[in-house]
């Protein structure tokens, strides 16, 4: 079973330049500063909501995976959603049981977490990010 949302994941040709929209238009007061994740082939920033986050992400490097979104959808969009999860083994091993299309294997995604990604053919269109649960602090 799903926990709760954790993040929208929004695609963007640059952070910087969705960091403006949502704190001059929108008025977020919480946004983190953007890092990289070399391994995901992303720049990451949360714009932090009282009951949520929106996760902005921008290329990193010639193989980023959101190169192929952003040719589709040149000023960004919805990206995927995350999903809070207990255990993600065993959400992964549920997910496969039941036929879904997990992509790859579990990783450590930009909350210091383990996720897992569901193919968006089996999610209604929609890309699924599945994430343990955070412990503690984190982004």
């Amino acid at each position: 079973m799903i926990g709760k949302l954790n993040h929208v994941g929004v695609a963007t040709p640059s952070i910087d330049e969705a960091v403006k929209m949502y704190r001059d238009v929108l008025g977020a007061t919480s946004i983190t500063d953007k890092w990289a994740m070399p391994e995901q082939g992303v720049w990451v920033c949360f714009v932090n909501l009282p009951n949520s986050q929106i996760e902005l992400i921008e290329p990193y490097g010639e193989s980023s995976p959101i190169h192929g979104f952003l040719a589709k959808n040149p000023k960004g969009g919805q990206h995927h959603i995350c999903f809070e999860v207990e255990d993600i083994i065993a959400a992964r091993d549920d997910m496969k049981a039941k036929g879904a299309t997990v992509l790859g294997e579990p990783r450590i995604g930009a909350h210091g977490t383990p996720v897992i990604f569901i193919h968006p053919k089996d999610m209604g269109g929609m890309l699924v990010e599945l994430m343990e649960t955070p412990k503690g602090d984190h982004h």
